[in-house]
């Protein structure tokens, strides 16, 4: 495949048309338009539907695009890297990250990786859905206990767990009376709540009296005193130690595990293996204490 032909598709892809695409690259139009049609003689495919005032990509065509795209700008990157005699990281770097951490860190984790890498412009999306790294232009995600995927690899950067805590005014019932409970969404229909305490294991009956899509609007209702809840001890850890929250107990189940995986058939860009030593100085024990000193009071 002609890598120039390439480049001049993708050019004319990003732009939405040869005639912008040849005003912002300076080029002229019929030649752009010639190694278009070259391009798409060689793979005997169309890649753009031509309208008398429209040019959009085809099936193909947007495949091609979406997947060689980020290649030639990694290539680009790396040629200028070069030519100025180092690997500074530079260009875009998109990451999804959950909701719960992007509201409790990653505000001032992007905003120290930013004066740290000026040349980086990163990107941030928040989202608790799976997404497909390589077709959504993802350089990196983080995610908690993701599904294990043979395309990605990636690392644990920072470990918590759950925890059961309420307001002090609010007493644990005895017996199997039920507790009122703050839940997350529509869908947690537990009934009750296996824990670990120090004199061994335990069930707390709950009785939902809220539901809340966001876990700083459960821990802002637990505060106020509407009823237990179950939550990060990061997120707490804070009203845990002021006395605001006392501790019911841990959680059983799996730990909570954030990583940060990324497509294994790429090189590991500058950009991102300087975001990922970045991560790893900032929680250098992937500890929830340390996710706690990012979040506010």
């Amino acid at each position: 495949m002609d890598l120039l032909a390439l480049a001049d598709f993708n050019l004319v892809a990003r732009h939405g048309g040869f005639g912008r695409a040849a005003r912002a690259a300076g080029r002229p139009k019929a030649t752009l338009s010639r190694r278009v049609a070259e391009l798409e003689s060689s793979l005997d495919l169309r890649l753009f539907e031509r309208g008398a005032r429209a040019l959009k990509l085809t099936q193909e065509g947007r495949a091609l695009f979406e997947r060689t795209g980020a290649l030639l700008t990694e290539l680009d990157e790396t040629a200028a890297a070069i030519a100025s005699g180092g690997e500074s990281p530079r260009g875009r770097l998109r990451i999804s990250a959950p909701l719960l951490f992007s509201q409790t860190a990653m505000g001032k984790l992007a905003a120290r990786f930013a004066l740290r890498c000026p040349e980086v412009r990163l990107e941030v999306t928040t989202e608790d859905r799976s997404v497909d790294m390589v077709e959504e232009g993802y350089d990196l995600v983080i995610r908690v206990n993701p599904d294990p995927d043979e395309s990605l690899v990636g690392r644990i950067f920072l470990r918590d767990r759950l925890v059961i805590v309420a307001s002090p005014e609010l007493k644990r019932p005895r017996d199997y009376l039920a507790v009122p409970a703050v839940m997350r969404g529509a869908g947690d229909q537990l009934t009750t709540w296996e824990v670990t305490v120090p004199t061994g294991r335990s069930r707390i009956a709950v009785d939902p009296v809220l539901r809340l899509s966001s876990l700083v609007m459960v821990r802002d209702a637990v505060r106020a005193g509407v009823g237990a809840a179950r939550l990060p001890v990061s997120l707490v850890s804070h009203d845990l130690a002021a006395g605001t929250l006392v501790h019911w107990g841990d959680v059983d189940g799996p730990e909570i595990a954030l990583w940060t995986p990324y497509p294994s058939r790429r090189l590991l860009s500058a950009r991102v293996s300087a975001f990922l030593d970045f991560m790893k100085e900032a929680f250098p024990m992937g500890t929830p204490d340390e996710l706690a000193a990012y979040i506010g009071r």
